[in-house]
């Protein structure tokens, strides 16, 4: 394998060991990051110090992995949300393609299938804000084509639900 592969995250699913109360503690945290242990056991029926303990093990294995603050885009001035789907030569993360994480207007990159070989998703104050970010975007080597799909409007945009498991409550898989 060449060394650019060799820098790509690969996320193997497993069977997480998350018990009901680590799914509520999490999502409680999802709703309010800067809820207090107290509230988080009133949530979740544990004492303070239970919670306390679960936290810092949650963080240590990665389950948590930072506590951050979500921003209104257009109360901070960058009210012009932007999927760009960009299409480059070769496969895989290269660190030429990997600058594109040191825009401060992308705020997430997805590697994907299908016809682009990247996602990005970018907030900027206005069209020529993101003609700007294209056009430095062109200026990275390896980058062909970009598509970019503005949106209108913004129905859902949430983070990962910790309590949806997958697991219906009465209902039953056949087993093969």
């Amino acid at each position: 394998m060449n060394e650019n592969a060799n820098a790509v995250q690969h996320k193997v699913a497993v069977k997480s060991g998350l018990d009901p109360f680590d799914r509520k503690i999490l999502g409680a945290l999802v709703a309010d990051s800067g809820c207090s242990y107290a509230r988080l056991g009133e949530i979740v029926g544990l004492s303070a110090p239970a919670v306390h303990e679960r936290v810092k093990r949650l963080r240590k294995s990665g389950v948590i992995k930072q506590t951050t603050v979500s921003l209104d885009g257009p109360a901070i001035g960058k009210p012009l949300l932007t999927f760009v789907h960009v299409e480059f030569e070769g496969w895989g993360k290269s660190r030429k393609l990997m600058q594109i994480a040191d825009f401060p207007e992308v705020e997430e990159m997805h590697s994907v299938a299908g016809d682009s070989g990247m996602i990005i998703k970018v907030r900027t104050a206005d069209a020529h804000s993101l003609e700007l970010l294209l056009s430095q975007l062109y200026q990275l080597a390896g980058v062909r084509t970009t598509k970019s799909y503005i949106t209108l409007s913004t129905f859902l945009e949430r983070p990962v639900q910790a309590e949806v498991t997958g697991d219906w409550p009465g209902i039953t898989m056949p087993e093969e």
